[in-house]
This record gives structure tokens, C-alpha cells and sequence, in this order.
């Protein structure tokens, strides 16, 4: 009686194919991730184009309050009420600017929050969908393996 010795190639090529591996549900998750990364990097420009804007704006409204300010005056009293005039204005845009920034915040965390949820919900139902894939997969060739051994 000859031993007969077993293929493990052959056995370690049929247990693979036992176990599909689905490129499309990671080709699906990388381009979620991307589409996710590519939203994420829009928010985060429009909020920095937003920004610089906002503050060019600030600079060109100080630098037109000081132009005031710098004029010569022909009463001594007139230079005091000018600088009052400068610091109460100065205030006053400061306030209205850094509630405009605060906006710019706001939009870019309720953006944020938008996006991760529905990249939440879009990652979920991908690794569902691959996750019934697979089962249904790795059943088909339990049901194959099963009724070929049987035979």
C-alpha cells in the first residue's frame, strides 16, 4: 500500500476560493472615502476664502477710519474727537467682524457634522451590503463544499 500524500497546493487554492474577497466593496469604500475627503477639503476652502476676505475687508475699513483720524485738524480738541471717533469705530467693526468669523465657524462645523453623518450612513450601508455579499458568498460555497464532499 502506497501512502498517498495530499496536494496542498490544490487544497490551499480551493480554501481560497472559499473565501471570496469582494474588490468592489472596497473599490465602492475608497471611492466614499475620497467623494468624503474631497467635500471635507471644499468646506475647508470656501471657509478660508471666506475668511481672507473678511479680513481684507477689516484691514481696508481701519486703514480708511485712520486716513480719517490723520488729517490735520485746525483745533487741537478736533485731534481727540478724532481718535474717540477712530476707537469707537474700531470697536464697533471689531464686534461686527469677529461675529462674521464666528458665522464662518458656525457654517464650517454644521457643514462638517452634515457631511460625516451622511458619509456615516453612505460607510454603513456599504459595509452592509458587503457584508450580505460575503455571506451570501461564503454560503454558496459552503452548499458547493458541501454537496461535492458529499458525493
Amino acid at each position: 500500500m502506497a501512502a498517498k500524500t495530499q496536494d496542498f497546493q490544490t487544497m490551499m487554492k480551493d480554501m481560497m476560493g472559499a473565501f471570496p474577497v469582494d474588490t468592489a466593496a472596497m473599490e465602492d469604500a475608497f471611492k466614499t472615502t475620497a467623494t468624503l475627503n474631497e467635500k471635507l477639503s471644499g468646506v475647508a476652502l470656501e471657509a478660508a476664502e471666506k475668511s481672507t476676505e473678511l479680513s481684507a475687508k477689516w484691514t481696508k475699513d481701519t486703514l480708511e477710519k485712520m486716513s480719517e483720524m490723520s488729517k490735520a485738524k485746525s483745533e487741537p480738541a478736533d485731534y481727540a474727537k478724532a481718535m474717540s471717533d477712530f476707537a469707537t469705530a474700531q470697536a464697533e467693526m471689531t464686534a461686527e467682524h469677529m461675529a462674521a468669523f464666528a458665522e464662518i465657524a458656525k457654517k464650517v462645523q454644521m457643514d462638517t457634522v452634515e457631511l460625516m453623518m451622511a458619509a456615516g450612513k453612505d460607510m454603513s450601508e456599504d459595509a452592509s451590503a458587503a457584508m450580505k455579499k460575503a455571506t451570501e458568498d461564503m454560503t454558496a460555497n459552503a452548499k458547493k463544499a458541501t454537496s461535492t464532499g458529499s458525493k
